[in-house]
């Protein structure tokens, strides 16, 4: 596939702008190479284009292992660095090369690193807590389907503003959609062509990637524990069964997803909870951070889903939504946090929307073409918990409607995704 714009690009350039370090992370072939290449101009001084480094060339890599501090200050403008966690010195090193530059011109020394890396290495503290107040990270996801379909990328904004005016399918079904909010190498391509990427991809991550950021005893467990994880999607997770499932005692098996988690194969969805006095269920639901991946470790094809397998078909489609709404949250105007909510009897919401004011908004997903209001039961329930901050709330469907069922409650096209 060309490469097609990116809509997280604005929003790394107002991160430069505003601070020295920008880390860019996310999964192995997000794109990331690409979309920084595709800046040097932009954020390079002096007429020139940033400098530009890879630690996937040994030479880079054993220079900057040796003298962190050399290493960076040899560069007197812009610097950007890929797969900086195969050299994790390098963050201490940054930390003083930054400290050294406020002191000399504060005016200058924002925007002058823009590190990439395939490992939320920053969940390790003992790295990322030298950079504190020095660095923005941002993740770059595979692509949603509105920048793949090279939509406007404004879905997210419209859901949350009730905004249903002039919207358009754009010619895309539902599994169209899913087919394109993929790894940019492959939304392009037939099944047979992704499982042979997917063969690869995954072989490259979890046999020698994941020896860079840890040691693992059994390192021959991965595919079988991203296999549990992708039999489990959209589930609550139960990390006591998934370990029975695998061999493993329990805390080992958390660590073991945790890594996975860390090379951007699968994440989570935490509660929303408070102490109100009803029972809510706290713990966060799982997912694989690619739908294609999802249906590729299950076997699966994702339009014989659709049509033969429909119950199936909705887990499928969970996950799709946990990540179109994962990736819109990086760079669309809705600042929020992602959570989902269930009562200890049974009343839930897929998702829920919390932004910094304490407000929600809910998110309920039906595979099928009509909605009725018992659709909206758990959205309705979340509502008199939450009371003056909850704002609204959808539930997506299959439909091609968008329908108003109360104050601020609608069912909404899953098309909205993608304006």
């Amino acid at each position: 596939m060309k490469t097609l714009p990116r809509y997280i690009t604005s929003r790394l350039l107002q991160a430069l702008n505003v601070s020295p370090v920008v880390f860019l992370n996310g999964a192995r072939q997000s794109g990331k190479s690409t979309l920084v290449q595709n800046l040097r101009e932009q954020i390079g001084h002096k007429n020139s284009p940033a400098a530009y480094v890879s630690f996937d060339r040994p030479t880079q890599m054993a220079a900057a292992s040796s003298s962190p501090e050399s290493f960076l200050s040899s560069y007197k403008d812009t610097l950007i660095i890929d797969e900086v966690q195969l050299v994790p010195e390098l963050f201490r090193a940054l930390k003083v090369v930054v400290d050294d530059l406020r002191l000399q011109d504060k005016s200058n020394a924002n925007g002058r690193y823009l590190l990439t890396g395939s490992a939320n290495i920053l969940a390790l503290p003992k790295l990322s807590d030298p950079l504190v107040g020095r660095m923005t990270v941002l993740t770059l996801y595979p692509f949603c389907t509105a920048e793949a379909s090279q939509g406007q990328g404004n879905g997210l904004d419209r859901l949350v503003n009730l905004d249903f005016e002039n919207m358009s399918d754009r010619g895309l079904g539902i599994t169209d959609a899913m087919k394109l909010a993929t790894f940019p190498e492959i939304a392009d391509k037939e099944s047979s062509e992704r499982n042979i990427w997917f063969d690869g991809y995954l072989t490259t991550i979890l046999q020698r990637d994941v020896r860079l950021i840890a040691e693992l005893e059994k390192i021959s467990v991965l595919p079988n524990l991203l296999r549990i994880l992708a039999t489990r999607a959209g589930n609550l997770l139960n990390d006591s069964d998934i370990a029975r499932d695998l061999g493993l005692n329990p805390v080992t098996s958390k660590f073991y997803r945790n890594i996975l988690k860390m090379m951007f194969l699968n994440f989570d969805i935490e509660p929303w909870f408070r102490n109100i006095g009803k029972r809510l269920v706290k713990s966060p639901k799982g997912y694989l951070i690619d739908t294609l991946m999802l249906c590729y470790m299950l076997d699966l094809d994702i339009e014989d889903i659709e049509r033969n397998k429909p119950d199936l078909f909705g887990h499928i489609l969970e996950n799709y939504i946990a990540t179109e709404l994962t990736k819109q949250l990086t760079f669309s105007e809705t600042r929020a946090k992602l959570l989902h909510f269930r009562t200890g009897d049974g009343k839930e919401v897929d998702f829920v929307l919390e932004r910094p004011d304490g407000s929600l908004f809910a998110i309920e997903i039906k595979k099928s073409e009509s909605v009725n209001i018992h659709d909206f039961k758990g959205i309705q329930v979340l509502a008199e918990l939450a009371a003056k901050d909850f704002i609204g709330g959808v539930v997506l469907y299959s439909g091609k409607d968008a329908v108003p069922f109360g104050k601020n409650l609608w069912a909404v096209p899953f098309h909205v995704l993608w304006q």
